[in-house]
């Protein structure tokens, strides 16, 4: 007996993805109102990074990250309670940095004294620094930009290795990626960082090798398909998809596994703060990605194929071939006798008897004539 592999490969497992595209269309419809709800209603959360803030700087020999961050945290607690502080990372060689939310001067000179104290320090060597908004906004332009320059040069590649309409599904369903990734992350709250930014650009080119994988299918099972008269382009198409399914989904389990473990591990268990934003982009936009490749962006290039009249009328000829030996069955059945009364109207007074010869009596028989 054949596993499912080989049956979803060989077309046996009969598992219908383009003939229910109007299903694939309806959730990414949804999908797509969430996002837009989410992002209305909740909108994202800016870092420090896009808002603007204070950097203070501790050099390592004044203790470890730990007691740098506690020292640091509970400095402006005391100062400013309820501020936004960010974990401590390393800078360079010999420097710890924490990003807090903006502070007014005199908060910042008081929070510096008391992490020198805390730590034992020179107030001296407690350095502050502030973070301009306007970075954000520039790291905002710049993977806007990049996105564009992105999306531009998939377009051109895809429509001169396969055709525009596999470009215009491919980009469909990159955008599907994004609508999704975005909602989630409006949903879970999480702070929007640099990472962030990078984890979405991430996830595209991601996205984009899996559609090329299930298209270069498709072009494969459909070459020529007007010459068939027995496949049509959806089915054709279909095929490509069951046999490609296996594969997408152990790609995308063996890629997911590591994000996991940045995600929930590194993230989770390990308390490494500055890995959660990059690691659910990435776990959600990988996901998705496997996703859009065979149940949304395949279903596209069929709706947009069969806009062709080429493929239309190819699609027509193979129906009505198929439809065509049922057609024949249906005339060659024997006529069935239908009695007077049941649905025949009767003869009215005074009219000829049905099959009756003009002049010639009712009732006589022909005979010759005297």
């Amino acid at each position: 007996m054949s596993g499912l592999a080989t049956r979803l490969y060989r077309g046996d497992a009969g598992l219908q993805i383009v003939g229910r595209r109007k299903l694939w269309f309806g959730v990414a419809g949804g999908v797509l109102l969430i996002a837009i709800l989410a992002l209305s209603l909740i909108g994202f959360k800016p870092g420090i990074e896009f808002e603007g803030g204070n950097e203070f700087t501790v050099p390592t020999s004044a203790g470890t990250l730990v007691q740098v961050e506690t020292a640091v945290n509970e400095a402006i607690e005391a100062v400013a309670p309820g501020t936004e502080v960010q974990p401590a990372t390393q800078i360079g060689q010999g420097i710890y940095a924490v990003r807090s939310a903006v502070l007014e001067q005199a908060q910042t000179l008081e929070v510096k004294e008391k992490v020198a104290a805390a730590l034992k320090i020179d107030a001296g060597t407690v350095s502050d620094n502030r973070v301009s908004p306007a970075w954000g906004e520039q790291v905002t332009e710049q993977a806007l930009i990049g996105l564009v320059i992105f999306i531009a040069v998939v377009s051109v590649y895809l429509i001169f290795r396969f055709e525009w309409r596999m470009a215009a599904a491919a980009v469909a369903s990159l955008v599907f990626d994004l609508a999704f990734t975005a909602a989630v992350y409006a949903l879970v709250g999480f702070e929007v960082t640099p990472s962030t930014v990078i984890g979405f650009l991430t996830i595209l080119g991601y996205a984009l090798y899996d559609v090329v994988v299930v298209f270069d299918k498709v072009q494969e099972n459909t070459r020529g398909i007007t010459g068939s008269s027995t496949t049509t382009y959806g089915e054709a198409a279909n095929l490509a998809v069951n046999q490609t399914l296996m594969r997408s989904i152990n790609t995308g389990l063996v890629a997911l596994l590591p994000v996991g473990g940045l995600l929930f591990i590194g993230a989770g268990l390990l308390g490494a703060g500055t890995l959660k934003d990059l690691g659910l982009v990435l776990f959600i936009g990988m996901g998705t990605a496997i996703y859009s490749s065979l149940f949304f962006a395949t279903p596209v290039l069929v709706w947009l194929k069969e806009m062709d009249p080429k493929i239309a009328n190819h699609t027509q000829r193979v129906l009505a071939r198929r439809n065509a030996p049922a057609k024949a069955a249906a005339s060659d059945l024997p006529a069935q006798p239908v009695a007077v009364g049941a649905g025949t109207a009767a003869p009215k007074a005074g009219a000829k008897p049905a099959g009756a010869k003009s002049g010639r009596p009712a009732g006589r028989p022909a005979g010759k004539r005297r």
